[in-house]
């Protein structure tokens, strides 16, 4: 990605961003240190970056298609979820559910693991909309999927491997 630095004698203290097309427009103001505005625009990419990702993730892969082929055959199409997508700021966690939005967030980590795996973490996700926490009910729940036990193992050795916290267990 191309960057072009627009410095303006009357900006004071704010620096911003925007894509356009293949270019990075950043407009910063004309005192700021070169040192410090080069940290702040690789601190721009990174975030530019993420979302791009994001946005090609979800435009690849229809989760809404999957949560629905996993809602008919575990929940008999009972979960109502408003929506599922991949995102880039869970490092410390591979899925999260908003149980009142019923809304359902998967890591962007998960798109380069088998398909078991996302399956089993989807489930765990669409299972906290009927038992918002990890009681003993959430589990048997959960545990319908067959392939829960080796899901929650392949997960826990990716967590650790990444010298992380993973949400798979109680």
């Amino acid at each position: 990605m191309k960057i072009k630095v627009i410095r303006s004698h009357k900006r004071r203290r704010t620096i911003s961003a925007r894509v356009v097309g293949e270019v990075m427009c950043v407009n910063a103001p004309a005192e700021i240190s070169e040192e410090e505005l080069e940290k702040i625009v690789k601190n721009f990419q990174r975030r530019f970056e993420k979302r791009r990702y994001k946005k090609e993730l979800n435009a690849k892969e229809d989760l809404n298609e999957v949560l629905q082929k996993l809602n008919e055959k575990y929940f008999d199409g009972s979960i109502k979820v408003k929506s599922i997508e991949y995102t880039t700021n869970q490092s410390r966690m591979f899925g999260s559910c908003n149980h009142r939005k019923k809304t359902i967030r998967i890591s962007s980590r998960l798109s380069q693991m088998p398909d078991w795996v996302k399956d089993y973490v989807i489930i765990h996700e669409m299972a906290h909309i009927i038992h918002p926490n990890h009681s003993r009910s959430f589990w048997d729940i959960v545990s319908r999927y067959s392939l829960t036990e080796r899901a929650k193992g392949y997960l826990m050795a990716k967590g650790f491997e990444a010298g992380e916290e993973s949400d798979i267990e109680d």
